[in-house]
This record gives C-alpha cells, structure tokens and sequence, in this order.
C-alpha cells in the first residue's frame, strides 16, 4: 500500500526513521545528539504532545522534559511556545505536494492519504493538533488560510470548470473528514472494510468532484423553477 504523504512529511520534518515513534526520537538521551538532532527531538515531542493534549493542554517544560534538557533551550531554538506550535502543525506543505501531481493521478493522492494507517505510538493526524486547540482563533485562521491557499485557489484553478473552488473544497472536506473518522473515531465499516472496497468508493467520489460537476437542475426536483428560495418575507 503506498504510504501517506504526511507520513513522509512528518518524518522529514522531525526526523522520525525506519519506524520509530516520537516518543522514541524525543527520548534519545541528550548528551548523544548533536544541536540538530536536539532540534527534531523538540520538534517530534512537540508534535506528539500537541497532538495527544492541544495547545492548551502542553507546556514548554513538557516537551522539554519529554527530551531531557531544559526548557531554556526550547526557546533558544524556537523563540516561544507559538513558534515551536506553528513549526510543527503547519498544513501547507504537506498538502501542497498534491499540486504538483497530474490531475489525472490526484485520486492516488488521495486514496494514499486516506488509506494509511497509523502506527501504534507514531504521531497524530497531521492538522489534529490545530482542530484540538479549536479556541485559538490564530491557529483556525491559519488553518483555513492554508486550506484556501492550496484548496481554493490553486488546485481550483487546476481542476477548472464550474464551480471548480467548490469542488475543491469538497475534496479537501471529504479529505479531512474521513481521515479523522478512520483514523481517530475508528467507526467499524470504515477500518474493516477491505482496501479494494473502499478504494473503489473513494476513487468514484473524488472522480466526481475532479470532473466538471453535475447538470445544472432542470427545475424538475422538488417542484420548484429552479431558482434557490427567496427565503422569509
């Protein structure tokens, strides 16, 4: 099965090899890793904190801690809290290596996204942090901008057609939400159902929303003219 592209992602930007958990990366001892290393050990104990607690629930002592060395040190190298949170949450460029696929090929993208499975003890979904810390308005703006950047525009303007920025915002939609659902909400359907079958679901979906969108209404459903409702009054 081809491997999730935040999977790539995380381990380019923490470090995390051959299979090894944050925690793992976080725990090397100290005085054995250079500056660098010190950097991805912050950066992997950051993420998986994050992830697991949200903002509010982690501390610069923690993450610290997680990594035996002083808290001083975590604002040497990142310069806050927020820096450290921005660094290891950021979206965009895990999505925007989707941009640079055929649009032909964007469902292989997809179904490698949506079909990996996380391992036991490795990091959390990749914006799972930011939905978590839902209170900072900050972190949710920064999130919507990064979706509408890569969603909105750029992949809308790839894709072309009628309502090409809906169609890709449905995509991201669809995206996000079954990611979550078959990763952290483990609904029965959605982690038995054999590769094949739900490959097959998520390509003719996503097809779909690639495509140049439905018939317009004849305004023959529902008995109307096809005109939106003028609302009250």
């Amino acid at each position: 099965m081809a491997e999730a592209p935040w999977t790539t992602e995380v381990r380019y930007v923490t470090g995390v090899q051959n299979g090894e958990t944050a925690k793992a990366v976080a725990g090397r001892p100290a005085h054995k890793r250079s500056a660098s290393a010190t950097r991805t050990a912050l950066r992997a104990a950051a993420a998986f904190r994050f992830g697991k607690y949200g903002y509010e629930g982690t501390s610069v002592r923690d993450i610290a801690g997680d990594v035996g060395v002083d808290a001083a040190l975590v604002y040497r190298y990142f310069g806050s809290k927020e820096a450290l949170f921005n660094d290891v949450s950021g979206s965009r460029k895990i999505f925007e290596p989707l941009l640079d696929e055929p649009v032909e090929a964007i469902p292989d993208w997809f179904c490698a996204l949506l079909m990996g499975q996380p391992r036991e003890g490795g990091f959390p979904h990749p914006v799972l942090s930011v939905l978590r810390s839902s209170g900072r308005d900050e972190a949710v703006a920064r999130l919507r901008a990064d979706f509408t950047e890569v969603f909105s525009h750029r992949l809308a303007a790839r894709i072309g057609g009628p309502d090409a920025d809906l169609r890709a915002e449905l995509l991201a939609a669809w995206m996000l939400g079954t990611s979550l659902m078959r990763t952290e909400i483990r609904p029965p359907a959605l982690v038995s159902t054999p590769d094949a079958t739900l490959e097959r679901y998520l390509r003719a979906g996503i097809e779909v929303l690639l495509g140049p969108g439905p018939a317009e209404d004849d305004g023959t459903a529902g008995g109307g003219d096809g005109e939106r409702p003028a609302g009250d009054g």
